[in-house]
């Protein structure tokens, strides 16, 4: 299986860059504060370098493919599917409960997914829809119903303008609009003596992230909370398996989707969570450890469902 043998060898390029990052955590190389460095870095310089370098050069009609309403479809039942269990089971507060429904629905398409499209599926502008639909869609929701149940009000400028606080965002956006007046006009706007050192800082975002996450591995106490374990595994499989499989009866039975198209749908439904939620957490102080867990058991486990899906479709 040619595709199963691709994704194998993916993950242990991906593997392999993670355990530098562990292994230089553990030998305390570049200090206590590298980890944090090099996510800032790469969260604010080389990652939006990088989707602008990619989205630039893809054409138009290619960025906006139609697996973008699978994507929005199995994330938006996956969210619903868990506030229904947890008002059946777990009755969890109102912001708890969306700490949950966004560990259940959003996708590591940052850390792990441009990995992920990078050397499993060939092509990392991918994640840039998925990326997108997160940050316009998913991400102001979620911080309005925050804002409601921690502080009783919702601010209306915070929410509007949380877009313009997401460089990953702002980078796509520039790339999708380069890419659209360059096929307005016939030829690529952008001088190559501008383009290229873009271009050179966006091949640094990839590996500072897997080591960056590999260095925060070094150190962690999973799962030490048992009144939220049913919840973490909850969201784990929800995310993990559920979600793929919602995603792979969208495609198949409602877009008619086939091949390599298939294929990605469902690779990246299988995606981890987004370390985002444990940012939105940590912003409200609601669910911290909750959504710290759901985050590294879903991201440990993710892996397996992914080859699985190679096994199977490729």
């Amino acid at each position: 299986m040619p595709g199963l043998l691709s994704a194998m060898e993916g993950f242990c390029v991906i593997g392999i860059v993670i355990l530098v990052g562990y292994v230089a955590a553990r030998m305390r190389i570049g200090g206590p504060s590298a980890q944090m460095v090099l996510n800032r870095f790469s969260f604010f310089v080389s990652s939006p370098c990088l989707m602008f370098a990619i989205l630039s050069k893809e054409p138009i009609f290619d960025i906006f493919h139609s697996s973008i309403v699978v994507a929005f479809l199995s994330a938006l039942l996956v969210g619903v599917v868990f506030l229904v269990l947890n008002r059946l089971f777990f009755h969890m507060g109102p912001a708890d409960a969306t700490i949950g429904a966004l560990n259940s629905l959003y996708l590591n398409s940052n850390n792990i997914g441009l990995p992920i499209a990078t050397y499993i599926l060939g092509n990392p502008a991918l994640v840039a829809p998925i990326l997108v639909m997160q940050q316009a869609v998913f991400t102001p929701i979620g911080l309005t119903v925050l804002d409601v149940t921690t502080k009783g009000k919702a601010s209306a400028k915070e929410i509007l303008t949380q877009p313009l606080h997401q460089p990953l965002l702002i980078g796509s956006l520039g790339g999708i609009l380069v890419s659209a007046i360059s096929a307005k006009t016939g030829w690529f706007v952008i001088p190559k003596y501008l383009y290229d050192p873009i271009d050179m800082i966006g091949d640094s975002a990839v590996p500072m992230i897997l080591m960056a996450f590999g260095m925060s591995l070094h150190g962690t106490q999973p799962m030490r909370d048992r009144g939220d374990r049913p919840a973490t595994i909850t969201v784990a499989v929800l995310k993990n398996v559920v979600m793929p499989v919602i995603a792979f009866l969208l495609a198949y039975f409602l877009m008619g989707f086939r091949g390599t198209t298939l294929y990605a749908c469902v690779v990246l439904a299988a995606l981890p969570t987004g370390q985002n939620v444990y940012n939105y957490a940590a912003r409200y102080n609601v669910g911290m450890t909750f959504a710290r867990d759901g985050i590294l058991l879903s991201t440990v486990t993710s892996p397996l469902m992914i080859a699985l899906v190679s096994a199977v479709l490729s």
